[in-house]
C-alpha cells in the first residue's frame, strides 16, 4: 500500500501523468489512480484500481476496502475516469529490470519492483519503470523517479525507519 501511495504521490506532481495516449489522441484526466494486482479467493489474480488521495489515511482506507472487495468477489475494480498507473510487485524474486511491451490497448505508465536488497548501510529496491514516449520524455520520467525516491524516504522518516 505504501509503495502504491508513494507512486501516486510522486506522479501527482508531474503533469504528464494525467495524460494517456489513445490511438492518435492524448486524453487528459483530472485525477489519477494506482493499479495493484490482488490474489483472489480462488487462487487467481484480479486487478484493482485505487483512487489516489494525497491523504495517506484516505488512500489506505480505500486500498484496504477495494482490495478486500476484489479478493472476495474475484472481479476487477476498474476506474475509467482517472489516469491509471499500473504496478506489479514481484517480491518473490530479485529483479534488475523488467520489460513489458505495449499492446496498443494498455498505454499507461507501469512500475514493477521486486524484493529489496540489503547492502552494507543501505536498503535498495530496484524498480523498472515503463512509459509511453507520447505521454512523456525521459526527463519527465527521471523527475518522477526522483520524486518517488523522495516520497519513499519521507515515508521511512515519518515512520521512524
Amino acid at each position: 500500500m505504501l509503495m502504491c501511495w508513494c507512486i501516486g504521490k510522486a506522479a501527482s506532481q508531474v503533469k504528464e501523468f494525467y495524460m494517456l495516449p489513445v490511438g492518435d489522441k492524448v486524453i487528459k484526466f483530472d485525477t489519477i489512480a494506482v493499479n495493484t494486482i490482488v490474489a483472489n479467493r480462488t487462487g487467481e489474480v484480479s486487478s484493482c484500481d485505487i483512487p489516489y488521495s494525497d491523504d495517506l489515511v484516505t488512500f489506505n482506507k480505500d486500498y484496504l476496502r477495494l482490495t478486500r472487495q476484489v479478493a472476495e468477489s474475484c472481479e476487477n475494480h476498474d476506474i475509467t475516469d482517472s489516469m491509471v498507473i499500473g504496478t506489479s510487485a514481484l517480491v518473490q524474486c530479485e529483479i534488475d529490470g523488467a520489460v513489458g511491451m505495449y499492446s496498443g490497448v494498455f498505454n499507461n505508465p507501469f512500475m514493477i519492483w521486486g524484493r529489496y536488497k540489503k547492502r552494507l548501510f543501505r536498503t535498495l529496491l530496484p524498480v523498472s519503470f515503463q512509459f509511453h514516449h507520447t505521454q512523456m520524455d525521459g526527463a519527465h520520467a527521471a523527475r518522477f523517479l526522483e520524486l518517488l525516491q523522495k516520497e519513499i524516504k519521507n515515508v521511512a522518516v515519518d515512520s521512524g525507519g
